[in-house]
């Protein structure tokens, strides 16, 4: 009986180990890959940027354009500055309970870290409103897309967003600061879908030159970086 279940416990670990180095063999290879290889920033077209704080990618674009008009869906007034001097706004899609009970990496918990990891919680959508990113190596990327890409972006965005009755729905959190809110999203967040594939999925699909799959912003960051500075 015990060599039994000293034998299931072996097979448990190796398992977990075995998961362990095929998922980070995959994390640091796959970034490595380019899809889009043809893209090429539009002289002429809608500026966006591509934001890390080193773990988590956000896309910022720009508030209000002929296309979308973004403080219309998120009114200044809702949020604590409530001004609408920002010419940016940044989307971020992730756990929900890893975004409203993680504001910093000392209040991460074992809970919400496994939650996150297997798809075990919501998932929401942070939305800031922002002054023009400082584009700076390996945490911010600036690119210039045409407009039929921006109108694909704006529908992947607005796609993330749940809905009721055609309503987005505000999760009562107080934000990080004075220009943040929270949203219920569409999707589950797991190991295999974190915030930077989200990020990564939603370049691919407009065309912009990124990596195959990253589940760390850093395999995104340096994938989105001019070949020089690579």
């Amino acid at each position: 009986m015990v060599r039994r279940i000293f034998k299931i416990i072996f097979k448990t670990l190796l398992g977990i180990i075995i998961f362990l180095a095929l998922y980070f063999t995959a994390a640091y290879t796959l970034p490595h890959i380019d899809v889009n290889d043809d893209f090429v920033n539009t002289k002429d077209g809608i500026k966006i940027f591509v934001v890390s704080n080193g773990v988590h990618t956000d896309i910022v674009v720009p508030t209000k354009t002929r296309f979308k008009d973004w403080s219309l869906i998120f009114p200044p007034e809702l949020f604590k500055a409530q001004d609408s001097i920002y010419s940016y706004t940044a989307f971020g899609w992730g756990d929900k309970g890893f975004y409203l009970n993680t504001p910093t990496w000392d209040d991460l918990t074992f809970s919400t870290a496994f939650k996150a990891t297997f798809g075990l919680s919501g998932t929401a959508v942070h939305v800031r409103y922002v002054k023009q990113p400082k584009v700076k190596l390996q945490k911010c990327a600036e690119l210039i897309i045409d407009e039929k890409s921006y109108e694909k972006l704006i529908s992947y965005i607005e796609k993330s967003f749940m809905m009721k009755e055609s309503n987005l729905l505000k999760i009562e959190h107080p934000g990080y600061g004075d220009h943040d809110l929270f949203y219920e999203a569409v999707g589950t967040y797991s190991a295999f879908k974190t915030c930077n594939v989200w990020t990564n999925f939603g370049l691919q699909e407009i065309g912009v030159k990124v990596c195959c799959w990253s589940p760390f912003s850093s395999g995104l960051m340096s994938s989105l970086q001019p070949e020089e500075n690579k």
